[in-house]
């Protein structure tokens, strides 16, 4: 019988990837993916080292694993991602119990790596060498991207009509803040022709709207024969690519977002009308000790040339309060910087000092946690008053949505107390997802062009389409419509 596995991922959209393409190297392998824990015979968490509480919840895991381990002799217990690369030998000390440690830029190597801790039954460790000595080889950065077997890779995805692609590799913003620089190495573009030959692979499987991910992606940029593409270019060709209805692309820097990239997101139909850029902070002098290396009134030049440019479109942001020094004075210009930006969305976190980072060893962490906690809840609540405000705006209209399958209420429900809605099959080198009774009308979920989430009751066999829906019902990050037509 084949050993199973299961991955456990936490952190952003690069380490789901990740997850999805570990799990196609290991099915590829011969491996078998459990649907839970318990069930498998390889246990691996994806990590991420962005925030302290992340790491804290993966070592817990890993404590009550102790006991599985004693179970399960044979098994495996791996760590893998950006904190696998911060913390290395560390964990090994923490865990003992643990069998592999491996960082994200060593992804194509996993295999091998399980087979060696099975084969040895000894602790194996694969991490890069630092940013400044491991530039990583042409052969390995290729590898990091993983250009899978057609079928096997939509096994492993969320989604069967949406993927996302992976077009730069690492970053050299060096944030004050941030580890990632240090733990995902250098930043490096992956080359269009690779890019697009997957995206095609994509929509010949079916695929409908790809994502285009990277840690500043809005920074691609490849040399090809002799001429320099930047990120419009590569918009422009995917835009040509038969079968891809919907584009997006996260996360930008500030910095990088050209009129030529925005009016090439107005202009390409399959592009969406939706930005993520970080603002990160509202106030120059915090901008300033966090190296983001631009000021307030850039970041606000560039909203009003998005809004300007781009008919309908919708903005999210990230932000950190509580950073090392911030006061009151310097958290209400954040506040006013949530007011202007009007922004969809915001995602924002209280600040937790990184070993092995900039600010972490220059400043001091002088902010409460209460005061953290009071920011954060403040800043928090803002959002949401603005995010009911602009969703409001809907009720009434119709919108087009890529229906994305059942919602998670739906999935929730089926998990509990039904049998699976859809089965997945192959049939002449393509993958389908097939209702398992394609008249039953369930709650579904799927996206606007300008992301904003919307709930409707259809058939499952609408997965996968374009569809109109009329909003009748708005919250704060959901809207709720009624079935117009397909299209």
């Amino acid at each position: 019988m084949n050993k199973k596995f299961f991955i456990e991922t936490v952190g952003c959209q690069m380490n789901v990837l990740d997850s999805e393409l570990a799990a196609a190297e290991l099915i590829g392998c011969g491996y078998e993916s459990a649907a839970q824990s318990k069930d498998a015979d390889i246990i691996l968490f994806n990590t991420c080292s962005v925030r302290e509480h992340a790491e804290e919840k993966v070592y817990s895991a890993l404590g009550r694993l102790k006991h599985w381990k004693e179970y399960h002799p044979d098994g495996i217990l791996g760590v893998m991602g950006c904190m696998a690369q911060k913390d290395q030998k560390k964990i090994f000390r923490r865990a003992p119990h643990v069998d592999l440690v491996m960082g994200p830029g060593r992804l194509a190597r996993l295999p091998e790596l399980i087979a060696t801790a099975l084969l040895t039954h000894e602790q194996v460790m694969e991490v890069s060498l630092d940013r400044d000595v491991d530039r990583h080889s042409a052969a390995e950065i290729k590898d990091s991207f993983h250009l899978h077997d057609p079928i096997r890779l939509p096994l492993v995805r969320m989604s069967v009509h949406q993927a996302m692609v992976r077009i730069m590799f690492g970053c050299n913003k060096f944030c004050s803040y941030c580890i990632v620089p240090r733990v995902r190495g250098p930043e490096q573009s992956r080359p269009a022709a690779d890019i697009i030959s997957e995206i095609t692979t994509l929509a010949g499987q079916g695929c409908r709207e790809v994502t285009l991910i990277g840690q500043t992606v809005n920074n691609w940029r490849f040399d090809e024969n002799g001429r320099r593409l930047v990120m419009a270019d590569l918009l422009e060709r995917v835009n040509a690519i038969d079968g891809i209805e919907r584009i997006r692309f996260v996360s930008n820097y500030p910095t990088g977002m050209t009129d030529e990239l925005l009016q090439a997101v107005r202009d390409l139909p399959k592009v969406m009308p939706f930005i993520h850029v970080p603002a990160q902070h509202g106030a120059n002098s915090v901008l300033k000790r966090m190296r983001r290396m631009y000021t307030v009134e850039e970041y606000r030049d560039l909203l009003d040339r998005i809004y300007s440019i781009i008919p309908g479109v919708s903005v999210t942001s990230d932000f950190i309060v509580g950073f090392c020094g911030e006061t009151e004075e310097e958290f209400e210009q954040t506040v006013e910087l949530v007011r202007y930006g009007l922004f969809k969305n915001s995602f924002i976190f209280k600040y937790s000092p990184r070993e092995g980072t900039k600010s972490a060893l220059e400043f001091e962490d002088t902010v409460s946690e209460a005061d953290k906690k009071r920011r954060n809840n403040e800043l928090l609540d803002l959002q949401t008053e603005i995010s009911t405000a602009a969703n409001r705006q809907f009720v009434g209209r119709t919108v087009e949505i890529l229906v994305e399958g059942p919602s998670r209420s739906q999935v929730k429900e089926e998990k509990q107390e039904q049998p699976p809605l859809l089965a997945l099959t192959v049939d002449q080198n393509r993958l389908h997802a097939r209702p398992v009774n394609d008249t039953a009308v369930v709650q579904l979920t799927g996206r606007t062009p300008c992301d904003r989430i919307v709930v409707f009751d259809g058939e499952l066999s609408l997965t996968g389409q374009l569809v109109q829906v009329r909003i009748t019902q708005s919250h704060p990050f959901t809207l709720m419509g009624e079935l117009v037509s397909t299209t």
